[in-house]
């Protein structure tokens, strides 16, 4: 009997139940990770120290954890390029002098009220929980609570990218189960994703509201409910639209999925 389901375990499945299936009942992992999930990491880590310690040197700290993330791929044998890792050592030391004032600018007068706040609630009236971790919530001089994920990016998202259904789903449930756990009205909560830029020239910290009222919060509940559904009774159809979709799918055409 499963316990708790998380927004990237829903995002599997709607991608493809089968592809649910390999990963999360057959333990397949395909994906170990490259250089952009250790910049990814390694930035996360600055941040979440940073917002509570304006002191923290940002830079060491990035080297640090980056530097770790890159052993630990290496140790999974995975193939590093050289130069990128180079490029995004330099693009990390100039993009962190920007994350500070950029919430500073966006929010001014603020209190930090949690980093990496852990979810675990019960969905409805089952025993299965919602997990999920928020990156910060941060409480302005109006009340209204503000709940952010940070995303590092290359420069940017376009608008198909800032509207897309599930991306903006995780924010949406992450506000949903904050308000549920401290008991907030979720009028009084504001979400938004904050866009880490490695290599844009201008911008490099764009910070954007995503709407995520009453009938959003419903569809993304109903997604989360039909995908327990189904996984606990597990239906495992293969989505073929998903094959080449996107960066298309790490188990197509392999031995686990032809």
């Amino acid at each position: 009997m499963r316990s708790h389901i998380s927004f990237s375990e829903m995002k599997i499945w709607d991608e493809c139940p089968y592809k649910h299936k390999l990963v999360y009942k057959d333990k397949i992992k395909q994906f170990l990770g490259n250089e952009y999930t250790a910049f990814g990491t390694a930035i996360h880590h600055v941040c979440e120290q940073a917002v509570v310690n304006d002191k923290v040197d940002m830079h060491a700290e990035f080297n640090i954890k980056f530097l770790e993330e890159l052993k630990l791929l290496t140790e999974k044998k995975v193939e590093l390029k050289k130069d990128l890792v180079s490029d995004m050592r330099v693009q990390g030391k100039n993009l962190l002098k920007y994350i500070l004032p950029a919430l500073k600018t966006n929010f001014s007068n603020f209190e930090v009220v949690s980093v990496e706040e852990e979810l675990f609630l019960p969905m409805n009236d089952t025993n299965i929980k919602f997990k999920g971790f928020i990156d910060l919530v941060i409480k302005t001089d109006d009340g209204k609570y503000h709940v952010i994920d940070w995303k590092t990016c290359s420069w940017g998202w376009d608008s198909k990218k800032k509207a897309d259904r599930i991306i903006s789903y995780q924010i949406t449930l992450y506000k949903k189960f904050f308000a549920l756990k401290h008991n907030i009205d979720p009028k009084n909560i504001e979400t938004h994703f904050a866009l880490l830029k490695r290599t844009a020239k201008s911008n490099n910290v764009e910070i954007f509201r995503v709407t995520s009222g009453p009938k959003k919060t419903d569809n993304a509940f109903n997604l989360l409910n039909k995908a327990v559904y189904n996984i606990s009774r597990n239906n495992h159809v293969k989505n073929r639209l998903s094959c080449t979709s996107g960066y298309g799918c790490e188990f197509y055409k392999t031995v686990h999925c032809r």
